[in-house]
Protein backbone atom coordinates (compact mmCIF):
# COMPACT_ATOMS: atom_id res chain seq x y z
CA UNK A 1 0.00 0.00 0.00
CA UNK A 2 1.46 3.24 -0.91
CA UNK A 3 1.86 6.10 1.96
CA UNK A 4 0.39 9.41 2.00
CA UNK A 5 2.35 11.91 0.65
CA UNK A 6 2.91 15.37 2.22
CA UNK A 7 4.17 19.13 1.19
CA UNK A 8 5.98 21.71 2.87
CA UNK A 9 6.10 24.96 1.75
CA UNK A 10 7.27 28.03 2.96
CA UNK A 11 6.19 31.40 2.32
CA UNK A 12 6.94 34.83 4.09
CA UNK A 13 8.65 34.11 7.50
CA UNK A 14 11.91 33.50 9.40
CA UNK A 15 12.37 29.64 8.49
CA UNK A 16 11.71 28.60 12.66
CA UNK A 17 8.80 26.35 11.65
CA UNK A 18 10.76 24.50 9.07
CA UNK A 19 13.19 24.27 11.79
CA UNK A 20 10.56 22.74 14.25
CA UNK A 21 9.68 19.68 11.92
CA UNK A 22 13.75 19.03 12.50
CA UNK A 23 12.50 19.29 15.71
CA UNK A 24 10.84 15.99 16.30
CA UNK A 25 14.48 14.76 16.54
CA UNK A 26 14.25 10.81 16.33
CA UNK A 27 10.14 11.21 16.17
CA UNK A 28 11.06 12.41 12.57
CA UNK A 29 11.77 9.19 11.53
CA UNK A 30 8.50 7.81 12.54
CA UNK A 31 6.93 10.47 10.10
CA UNK A 32 9.61 9.36 7.18
CA UNK A 33 8.40 6.03 7.80
CA UNK A 34 5.17 6.43 7.44
CA UNK A 35 4.81 9.45 4.45
CA UNK A 36 6.52 10.31 1.63
CA UNK A 37 7.38 13.85 1.50
CA UNK A 38 6.64 15.27 -2.24
CA UNK A 39 7.59 18.82 -1.70
CA UNK A 40 9.78 20.85 1.11
CA UNK A 41 12.22 22.87 -0.84
CA UNK A 42 14.10 23.99 2.37
CA UNK A 43 15.77 20.51 2.29
CA UNK A 44 15.24 18.80 -1.06
CA UNK A 45 15.25 19.50 -4.82
CA UNK A 46 11.85 20.27 -6.10
CA UNK A 47 10.12 22.96 -8.88
CA UNK A 48 7.08 24.02 -9.20
CA UNK A 49 6.72 21.87 -12.62
CA UNK A 50 6.84 18.86 -10.37
CA UNK A 51 3.61 20.16 -7.89
CA UNK A 52 1.66 21.50 -11.14
CA UNK A 53 2.60 17.62 -12.41
CA UNK A 54 0.66 16.28 -9.65
CA UNK A 55 -3.10 14.84 -10.02
CA UNK A 56 -5.41 16.85 -7.38
CA UNK A 57 -5.44 14.93 -4.13
CA UNK A 58 -2.46 12.83 -5.48
CA UNK A 59 -0.62 14.97 -2.68
CA UNK A 60 -2.80 14.57 0.76
CA UNK A 61 -2.06 17.42 2.42
CA UNK A 62 0.02 20.59 2.07
CA UNK A 63 1.67 22.28 5.38
CA UNK A 64 2.53 25.79 4.45
CA UNK A 65 4.29 27.90 6.64
CA UNK A 66 4.67 32.09 6.51
CA UNK A 67 2.77 34.73 5.36
CA UNK A 68 1.88 35.94 2.33
CA UNK A 69 3.59 39.18 1.07
CA UNK A 70 4.51 38.54 -2.69
CA UNK A 71 2.62 37.19 -6.42
CA UNK A 72 4.65 34.35 -6.39
CA UNK A 73 3.62 33.43 -2.73
CA UNK A 74 0.06 34.10 -3.56
CA UNK A 75 0.36 31.43 -6.76
CA UNK A 76 2.13 28.78 -4.84
CA UNK A 77 -0.45 28.68 -2.24
CA UNK A 78 -3.51 28.65 -4.92
CA UNK A 79 -1.80 25.76 -6.95
CA UNK A 80 -1.16 23.93 -3.57
CA UNK A 81 -4.67 24.20 -2.45
CA UNK A 82 -5.53 23.24 -5.80
CA UNK A 83 -4.01 19.62 -5.89
CA UNK A 84 -4.29 18.91 -2.10
CA UNK A 85 -7.38 17.83 -0.03
CA UNK A 86 -6.45 19.30 2.92
CA UNK A 87 -4.13 22.36 3.49
CA UNK A 88 -2.69 23.27 7.29
CA UNK A 89 -1.76 26.67 8.23
CA UNK A 90 1.40 25.28 9.48
CA UNK A 91 2.90 28.39 12.15
CA UNK A 92 1.81 31.79 13.57
CA UNK A 93 2.20 33.86 10.28
CA UNK A 94 0.08 31.29 8.52
CA UNK A 95 -2.06 31.38 11.13
CA UNK A 96 -2.45 34.67 12.18
CA UNK A 97 -0.26 36.80 9.72
CA UNK A 98 2.50 36.56 12.04
CA UNK A 99 5.41 38.98 12.91
CA UNK A 100 5.66 40.39 8.74
CA UNK A 101 1.78 40.88 9.59
CA UNK A 102 3.74 44.34 11.66
CA UNK A 103 4.45 46.21 8.36
CA UNK A 104 0.72 46.03 7.91
CA UNK A 105 1.09 49.63 10.50
CA UNK A 106 2.94 51.28 7.36
CA UNK A 107 2.50 51.09 3.67
CA UNK A 108 4.14 49.51 0.87
CA UNK A 109 5.71 52.57 -0.39
CA UNK A 110 6.99 53.25 3.42
CA UNK A 111 8.79 49.60 3.69
CA UNK A 112 10.35 50.12 -0.06
CA UNK A 113 12.05 53.51 0.78
CA UNK A 114 12.65 52.16 4.14
CA UNK A 115 14.60 49.28 2.88
CA UNK A 116 16.33 50.54 -0.65
CA UNK A 117 16.15 54.43 0.15
CA UNK A 118 16.64 54.76 3.98
CA UNK A 119 18.51 52.14 5.31
CA UNK A 120 22.15 53.42 6.52
CA UNK A 121 24.04 50.55 4.65
CA UNK A 122 21.82 51.13 1.27
CA UNK A 123 23.83 53.00 -1.33
CA UNK A 124 21.24 53.86 -3.65
CA UNK A 125 21.45 57.94 -5.03
CA UNK A 126 19.14 57.46 -7.70
CA UNK A 127 16.62 55.76 -5.58
CA UNK A 128 15.83 52.57 -7.71
CA UNK A 129 13.39 50.13 -6.47
CA UNK A 130 13.04 46.34 -7.57
CA UNK A 131 10.94 46.17 -11.10
CA UNK A 132 8.36 43.50 -12.10
CA UNK A 133 10.31 43.50 -15.24
CA UNK A 134 13.97 44.24 -16.25
CA UNK A 135 15.85 43.81 -19.42
CA UNK A 136 19.47 42.72 -19.09
CA UNK A 137 21.62 41.44 -22.02
CA UNK A 138 18.70 40.32 -23.94
CA UNK A 139 16.75 38.67 -21.32
CA UNK A 140 13.77 39.72 -19.54
CA UNK A 141 13.99 39.00 -15.73
CA UNK A 142 10.85 39.44 -13.68
CA UNK A 143 10.43 39.56 -9.76
CA UNK A 144 7.40 38.72 -8.06
CA UNK A 145 5.05 41.93 -7.16
CA UNK A 146 5.39 43.04 -3.45
CA UNK A 147 1.62 43.35 -1.96
CA UNK A 148 0.31 46.02 -0.87
CA UNK A 149 -0.06 44.43 2.32
CA UNK A 150 0.28 41.19 4.59
CA UNK A 151 -1.72 38.22 4.37
CA UNK A 152 -2.69 35.14 6.50
CA UNK A 153 -3.00 32.27 4.36
CA UNK A 154 -6.62 31.55 5.02
CA UNK A 155 -7.00 35.56 3.46
CA UNK A 156 -5.59 34.33 0.09
CA UNK A 157 -7.13 30.39 0.26
CA UNK A 158 -9.15 27.87 2.16
CA UNK A 159 -7.95 26.46 4.89
CA UNK A 160 -8.97 23.19 6.56
CA UNK A 161 -6.97 23.34 9.78
CA UNK A 162 -4.21 25.38 12.21
CA UNK A 163 -1.57 24.63 13.92
CA UNK A 164 -0.46 27.67 15.42
CA UNK A 165 3.03 28.94 17.31
CA UNK A 166 5.97 30.34 16.58
CA UNK A 167 6.94 27.90 15.91
CA UNK A 168 4.37 25.09 16.75
CA UNK A 169 5.91 22.76 19.52
CA UNK A 170 6.72 19.21 18.31
CA UNK A 171 4.25 17.25 20.48
CA UNK A 172 1.41 19.18 18.33
CA UNK A 173 3.03 18.89 15.34
CA UNK A 174 3.15 14.83 16.04
CA UNK A 175 -0.14 14.80 16.85
CA UNK A 176 -1.62 16.39 13.87
CA UNK A 177 0.63 14.27 11.18
CA UNK A 178 -1.04 11.43 13.55
CA UNK A 179 -4.44 12.45 13.35
CA UNK A 180 -4.11 12.84 9.68
CA UNK A 181 -2.65 9.43 9.22
CA UNK A 182 -5.68 7.88 11.29
CA UNK A 183 -8.19 9.65 9.69
CA UNK A 184 -8.93 11.32 13.03
CA UNK A 185 -8.48 15.32 12.32
CA UNK A 186 -11.39 17.11 13.59
CA UNK A 187 -14.23 19.27 12.16
CA UNK A 188 -12.53 21.58 9.48
CA UNK A 189 -11.41 25.28 10.77
CA UNK A 190 -10.16 23.76 14.18
CA UNK A 191 -7.10 24.85 15.53
CA UNK A 192 -5.15 21.92 16.61
CA UNK A 193 -4.10 22.89 19.74
CA UNK A 194 -6.03 23.40 23.17
CA UNK A 195 -9.03 25.58 23.21
CA UNK A 196 -8.33 27.07 26.56
CA UNK A 197 -6.16 30.24 27.71
CA UNK A 198 -2.59 29.85 28.89
CA UNK A 199 -3.43 31.33 31.91
CA UNK A 200 -5.17 27.85 32.87
CA UNK A 201 -1.76 26.62 32.67
CA UNK A 202 0.97 28.75 33.48
CA UNK A 203 3.33 27.30 36.15
CA UNK A 204 2.80 30.80 37.92
CA UNK A 205 -1.18 30.78 38.09
CA UNK A 206 -1.44 30.01 41.65
CA UNK A 207 0.77 33.15 42.59
CA UNK A 208 -1.61 35.26 41.27
CA UNK A 209 -2.82 38.03 44.11
CA UNK A 210 -6.95 37.89 44.56
CA UNK A 211 -6.93 41.57 43.78
CA UNK A 212 -4.22 42.17 41.05
CA UNK A 213 -3.68 45.68 40.30
CA UNK A 214 -0.76 47.20 37.75
CA UNK A 215 0.87 49.78 38.97
CA UNK A 216 3.11 50.31 35.49
CA UNK A 217 4.26 48.71 33.14
CA UNK A 218 7.80 47.14 32.96
CA UNK A 219 10.24 45.38 30.61
CA UNK A 220 12.59 42.61 30.70
CA UNK A 221 15.14 44.52 28.74
CA UNK A 222 15.36 46.50 31.96
CA UNK A 223 14.85 44.72 34.67
CA UNK A 224 14.27 40.66 35.91
CA UNK A 225 11.30 39.10 36.37
CA UNK A 226 10.91 36.88 39.64
CA UNK A 227 10.24 33.60 37.97
CA UNK A 228 7.75 32.73 40.45
CA UNK A 229 5.39 35.02 40.73
CA UNK A 230 2.84 36.18 37.86
CA UNK A 231 3.98 38.36 35.30
CA UNK A 232 0.68 40.99 35.13
CA UNK A 233 1.14 41.36 38.73
CA UNK A 234 4.61 42.11 38.39
CA UNK A 235 3.21 44.95 35.69
CA UNK A 236 4.53 42.54 32.66
CA UNK A 237 2.55 42.33 29.60
CA UNK A 238 2.47 38.81 29.51
CA UNK A 239 -0.61 38.00 26.35
CA UNK A 240 -1.47 34.55 28.38
CA UNK A 241 -5.16 35.84 29.32
CA UNK A 242 -6.02 36.24 25.61
CA UNK A 243 -3.32 33.48 24.21
CA UNK A 244 -4.40 30.12 23.35
CA UNK A 245 -2.26 27.33 25.48
CA UNK A 246 -0.55 24.06 23.89
CA UNK A 247 3.08 25.81 23.55
CA UNK A 248 4.25 24.01 26.66
CA UNK A 249 4.08 27.20 28.35
CA UNK A 250 7.83 27.25 27.18
CA UNK A 251 8.35 31.29 27.64
CA UNK A 252 6.62 31.44 31.23
CA UNK A 253 9.14 28.47 31.96
CA UNK A 254 12.19 30.58 30.70
CA UNK A 255 11.44 33.35 32.85
CA UNK A 256 10.00 35.55 29.98
CA UNK A 257 5.79 36.73 29.60
CA UNK A 258 4.21 34.96 26.63
CA UNK A 259 4.07 37.15 23.54
CA UNK A 260 0.64 35.91 21.82
CA UNK A 261 1.89 33.45 19.34
CA UNK A 262 -0.78 30.96 19.85
CA UNK A 263 -3.15 33.36 18.78
CA UNK A 264 -6.80 33.47 21.03
CA UNK A 265 -8.82 30.97 21.97
CA UNK A 266 -12.55 30.74 20.31
CA UNK A 267 -13.88 32.97 22.35
CA UNK A 268 -11.57 35.93 21.45
CA UNK A 269 -12.51 37.56 18.27
CA UNK A 270 -9.32 39.46 18.47
CA UNK A 271 -6.60 38.70 20.87
CA UNK A 272 -5.08 42.02 20.96
CA UNK A 273 -9.03 43.78 22.13
CA UNK A 274 -9.49 41.14 24.78
CA UNK A 275 -6.00 42.00 26.29
CA UNK A 276 -6.31 45.46 26.33
CA UNK A 277 -9.38 45.06 27.94
CA UNK A 278 -8.32 42.67 30.55
CA UNK A 279 -4.94 45.35 31.60
CA UNK A 280 -7.75 48.40 31.74
CA UNK A 281 -9.52 46.41 34.47
CA UNK A 282 -5.98 45.57 36.11
CA UNK A 283 -4.65 49.79 36.22
CA UNK A 284 -4.12 50.98 39.93
CA UNK A 285 -5.81 54.39 38.96
CA UNK A 286 -8.79 56.30 39.59
CA UNK A 287 -8.59 59.37 37.49
CA UNK A 288 -8.51 59.50 33.52
CA UNK A 289 -5.59 61.27 33.77
CA UNK A 290 -3.69 58.77 35.97
CA UNK A 291 -4.36 56.15 33.40
CA UNK A 292 -3.26 58.06 30.37
CA UNK A 293 0.01 58.57 32.74
CA UNK A 294 0.35 54.48 33.26
CA UNK A 295 -0.66 53.40 29.68
CA UNK A 296 2.15 56.06 28.78
CA UNK A 297 4.72 53.63 30.14
CA UNK A 298 3.94 50.50 28.10
CA UNK A 299 6.33 50.91 25.09
CA UNK A 300 4.93 49.85 21.53
CA UNK A 301 1.67 48.93 22.73
CA UNK A 302 0.99 47.64 18.99
CA UNK A 303 3.74 45.13 18.36
CA UNK A 304 3.16 44.02 22.09
CA UNK A 305 -0.45 43.28 21.64
CA UNK A 306 -0.75 42.39 17.82
CA UNK A 307 2.84 41.44 17.78
CA UNK A 308 2.29 38.14 15.64
CA UNK A 309 -1.77 38.88 14.66
CA UNK A 310 -2.14 42.50 13.32
CA UNK A 311 -3.27 41.31 9.22
CA UNK A 312 -6.25 38.98 11.15
CA UNK A 313 -7.59 41.68 13.83
CA UNK A 314 -9.78 43.70 13.71
CA UNK A 315 -6.97 46.47 12.76
CA UNK A 316 -5.90 44.49 9.60
CA UNK A 317 -4.03 47.47 8.18
CA UNK A 318 -3.11 50.90 7.78
CA UNK A 319 -5.35 52.73 5.17
CA UNK A 320 -2.97 55.38 3.79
Amino acid sequence: MAKPKVAFYWCASCGGCEEAVVDLHEAILKVVEAVDIALWPVALDFKRKDVEAWKPGEVTVAFINGSIRTSEQVDWVKLLRQKCPVVIAFGSCAHLGGIPGLSNFTTREKTLANKYHNSPSVDNPDKILPQLETEINGYELELPEFLPAVYALDQVIEVDYYLPGCPPVPDLISAAVGAILEGKLPEKGSVLAPDKSLCDTCPQKDSKPEVMKIESFKRVADSSPDPDTCFLAQGYVCMGPATRSGCGELCIRGNMPCRGCFGPTSEARDGGTKMLSAIGSLLDTTTEEASERLAATMVDPLGTLYRFSLPTSILKQRLG
